[in-house]
């Protein structure tokens, strides 16, 4: 397998390219539009067939990539079935496997920081997009999002995953690259609580700064960033 983890240094957000080393077919997970170029040249220098794009949501940080790398690729876009994007050409379920060459994606609904929220397990890597960070958790307060059903997607979906499950994040905001369940079980601040009621106060807490351009970035990317 090969997978290539790629930053945008704007929006501190983490892409995803992920292939099968035998087949050559490739997913992108979370594209941002401006680094569009940078993932077609690391495709033709790896000899990369591009065949799924994967948004985890609707972002609000950043334009995705999604509908640029269709035009360029003719690949097939790819979302949950919660997504208000409908353009999306295809639309998976929670637990539904996405097979790609000999690569098999399980999506798992992770609601909480939107309502649209997933994530994608191959194998012992977990892609959280915005549900688990790195000693953190996606924020809550926008688009939907819902501290309880972030507590019910942490603590009986993703924690559930065996702990050396490693943990791929959608963002990281101080230079770490990935992490283990195990590791979040035990280090990360925001999952040492004893009830729902516990993390529903520490998110309301939080007292976050609206992102810049939430209303255009989501817009365009409920077209999948299409102008």
């Amino acid at each position: 397998m090969i997978l290539k983890q790629e930053f945008d240094n704007k929006s501190s957000t983490y892409t995803y390219i992920i292939a099968s080393a035998k087949g050559r077919e490739a997913v992108i997970i979370d594209p941002v539009i401006e680094n569009v170029g940078d993932y077609i040249k690391i495709l033709e220098e790896l000899e990369l067939k591009l065949v799924k794009v994967i948004d985890t949501h609707i972002h609000a940080d950043h334009v995705t990539g999604a509908s640029k790398l269709k035009q360029v690729t003719n690949c097939a876009t790819l979302m949950g079935e919660h997504t208000p994007a409908d353009t999306v050409e295809i639309k998976v379920k929670d637990n539904e496997v996405i097979e790609i060459d000999s690569l098999k994606i399980k999506s798992l609904y992770t609601p909480g920081h939107t309502s649209d929220s997933y994530s994608f397990l191959l194998n012992n890597y977990l892609f959280t997009g915005d549900t688990l960070l790195i000693n953190g958790t996606g924020r809550t307060d926008f688009q939907n999002g819902s501290s309880e059903d972030a507590y019910n997607s942490l603590f009986n979906k993703i924690l559930k995953l065996p702990e050396e499950t490693l943990v791929y994040p959608g963002h990281d905001y101080n230079g770490k690259f990935s992490s283990t369940i195990g590791n979040e079980k035990k280090f990360n601040p925001r999952l040492q609580v004893k009830s729902v009621d516990e993390y529903v106060d520490i998110m309301a807490k939080l007292n976050l700064a609206r992102p810049k351009m939430i209303e255009i970035n989501v817009s365009r990317n409920i077209q999948l960033g299409a102008n």
